[in-house]
């Protein structure tokens, strides 16, 4: 049970509500967060059974700020299913993503950040949602000889946020991630380009060496794609022509038993 509050926390309270104003900037949150910083003093001697929403996104607050993401969810949860209509479920909303997002619960950031993109489309913290939700995303990308559908959505993602927020600091950061994305995705299809022309289907390898060259180009596949173009067409001009060792079909006239 949560019962006192240690001046430490209280700090990182307000530095988390700091956060969060940069983040959003909305008036209804600034006030939320006024609001939370005037009354505390609340919380002295609550239990935890009998909190308000404006105690239990305090709590919250507090729990995330020190690391302790599981109750932090937990009090936030609350808030949402206790207080649907309170001025601090918003909070409450975005700080569940990132509280999943934090202890690698990517599935569940996603589902928070889609939830609060579309309840609040024009809350001005969305660019800041659709980057976490490409985040949750590419934060699952391992190596390229692995699936790639994580590298894919990440990509359809921040280049969403670059298309409908050009000018948002977090497209700016986006588009770091999209060059890794296609670094990803690219040695994927080079991989498996390799992995044909090996197996001698050759045009099969020419048809994933040329989605490196025009997909992803200048990432860091696009040299030694080129060099497997030229390699698979020249396979494939190879067993297009006769083999001159076979015997040649007989002349007419030749055939057996002809004359």
């Amino acid at each position: 049970m949560r019962v006192t509050m240690s001046v430490k926390s209280i700090r990182g309270l307000g530095l988390a509500l700091s956060v969060w104003l940069l983040v959003s900037g909305c008036t209804t949150i600034k006030e939320t967060a006024t609001d939370l910083k005037t009354s505390i003093s609340s919380l002295f001697g609550r239990s935890d059974e009998n909190q308000t929403a404006e105690e239990l996104a305090t709590a919250g607050m507090d729990y995330y700020d020190e690391g302790e993401y599981k109750k932090a969810i937990d009090h936030f949860q609350r808030l949402k299913d206790i207080y649907p209509f309170s001025k601090y479920a918003m909070l409450a909303e975005l700080k569940l993503g990132d509280a999943h997002y934090r202890i690698e619960q990517y599935d569940d950031a996603i589902f928070a950040y889609e939830e609060f993109e579309k309840l609040h489309p024009r809350n001005e913290a969305i660019p800041y949602v659709i980057y976490q939700i490409g985040r949750s995303y590419f934060d699952r990308v391992t190596t390229p000889d692995r699936d790639q559908n994580a590298a894919r959505k990440a990509l359809e993602t921040f280049q969403r946020l670059i298309k409908q927020y050009p000018g948002d600091p977090y497209a700016r950061s986006a588009a770091d991630h999209i060059v890794a994305c296609h670094k990803s995705l690219s040695g994927h299809a080079f991989g498996i380009g390799v992995f044909y022309y090996k197996s001698k289907h050759y045009k099969a390898a020419l048809s994933r060496f040329r989605s490196v060259v025009t997909e992803y180009p200048d990432v860091g596949y696009h040299q030694p794609a080129l060099e497997y173009i030229v390699r698979s067409e020249k396979k494939l001009a190879e067993e297009s022509v006769p083999d001159k060792e076979a015997p040649d079909a007989p002349a007419r006239g030749d055939e057996p038993g002809s004359g």
